[in-house]
């Protein structure tokens, strides 16, 4: 067994020993031929950068709610008898939109009036007897002085003048208090006459849904109808905070319905909530839209792009040029007349789809390569594009030429 084992580890041993005698030997030739191999030319398409105008977006997705929203409810209990609107309705500010059964409330009304004119009575039979009761007190009082009447006399006249005083302050306590009771009887009946109220906002506004029907008895503050505003109406939004510092009141936005195919609606940002919730750490965000024709309606899933920022006189490239080496993004530049490729380190600001804003360096210039960029390195050797065409523009002047004699020597060296 021992023996087995010696002559397995010899025969390894060998193996290795072969195994590095014919990579030392594949390391010699490259040593002539395999610079040239790493130097094989990169066929390479281009774009030249620009200088445009970019704008960043956002795209977000949310739902339409209606700018406002309220019920119409009764203030007192009673039997619908007349529903004036329905579902879909437009209603002016203050219209009476629904009518409620008012014979008990006009009862109440007769019952307060009828109280008030006893109360009144009271009133003046107590502003009677009060007078009589001043001129009884004034008389003895004379006859006091004059030393014919007794103390005793004047005493009682003064006690019955403070006592029809006293019943002339509760007669008159009586009619303020039936005067009250009519107001309010008054007040009960005219809340049998239900009117749509709002304050601010436009003018006219539809009506969202009904919970009851004609004939149904109603208790105090049940719902009769919503009430809603959809002109203009709301599209609500969450952003993330790595958006949320990027939205300002005030900015820009088109919204569009897949529901309201080829509708698109401007817009504008005007509330931003000040916090993001916990649970899904996005803050929610109103647009504002104008809605005349009332196309959009709450509920409607709804998409919004809106303007973060523009730049003008940006520097750009496509996106899709840029590259990473040792962890640091940058592109590939052509150059043109020796024919390599050059690696820039860049900043990037905005990006919109396939377009990226190069911040640094400001003056970046020339032609970025944008096929075949992952392929080489910096200084790399590069075959020139043949045709134009691309995101942002034709290639360079008298390149077909260049290309054309780059292909000849290749030919020639085949």
């Amino acid at each position: 067994m021992k023996r087995r084992i010696i002559l397995i580890s010899i025969g390894v041993v060998f193996i290795v020993l072969i195994g590095w005698q014919v990579v030392e030997r594949i390391i010699k030739a490259g040593g002539k031929h395999g610079a040239q191999f790493m130097e094989m030319p990169v066929a390479v398409e281009l774009e030249e950068v620009r200088k445009m105008t970019l704008t960043e977006y956002g795209n977000f997705t949310g739902s339409l709610v209606a700018r406002s929203q309220f019920t119409v409810a009764p203030k007192v209990s009673g039997r619908l008898e007349k529903l004036l609107v329905d579902i879909g309705d437009r209603v002016r500010r203050n219209d009476l939109i629904a009518l409620l059964d008012d014979e008990e409330y006009r009862q109440q009304v007769v019952q307060a009036e009828a109280d008030l004119k006893v109360a009144q009575a009271n009133l003046d039979e107590s502003l009677s007897s009060l007078k009589v009761a001043e001129r009884e007190a004034k008389r003895i009082e004379e006859l006091h002085k004059r030393g014919i009447a007794a103390d005793s006399e004047l005493d009682s006249a003064k006690g019955v003048l403070s006592a029809q005083e006293a019943k002339y302050k509760v007669a008159l306590a009586q009619v303020a208090n039936r005067e009250a009771a009519l107001r309010a009887a008054q007040v009960r009946l005219s809340y049998t006459k239900i009117h749509a109220t709002w304050t601010g906002g436009s003018e006219y506004r539809v009506v969202g849904e009904r919970f009851v029907d004609e004939g149904d008895m109603l208790t105090a503050n049940a719902p009769i109808l919503s009430i809603l505003e959809i002109n203009p109406i709301l599209a609500v939004i969450h952003v993330t905070d790595r958006d949320y510092f990027k939205v300002r009141v005030g900015e820009k936005a088109i919204v569009s319905s897949s529901a309201a195919s080829g509708i698109e609606a401007q817009g504008k940002v005007i509330r931003i909530a000040p916090l993001l919730k916990e649970s899904s750490r996005e803050a929610r965000v109103e647009i504002e839209i104008s809605n005349p024709e009332e196309l959009l309606k709450p509920g409607m899933f709804v998409n919004a792009k809106i303007e973060f920022e523009t730049h003008e006189q940006a520097t750009v490239i496509p996106l899709g040029t840029v590259v990473k080496r040792d962890s640091q993004e940058g592109v590939f530049l052509a150059d043109i007349q020796n024919r390599k490729a050059k690696f820039i380190p860049i900043k990037i600001g905005i990006k919109t789809g396939e377009l990226a804003e190069i911040v640094e360096p400001k003056q970046l210039s020339g032609f970025v390569i944008t096929l075949g960029q992952h392929l080489v390195s910096d200084g790399s050797p590069i075959i020139l594009p043949q045709k134009e065409g691309g995101i942002l523009g034709s290639k360079p002047p008298a390149l077909k030429n260049e290309v054309e004699k780059e292909n000849k020597k290749l030919g020639e060296k085949k």
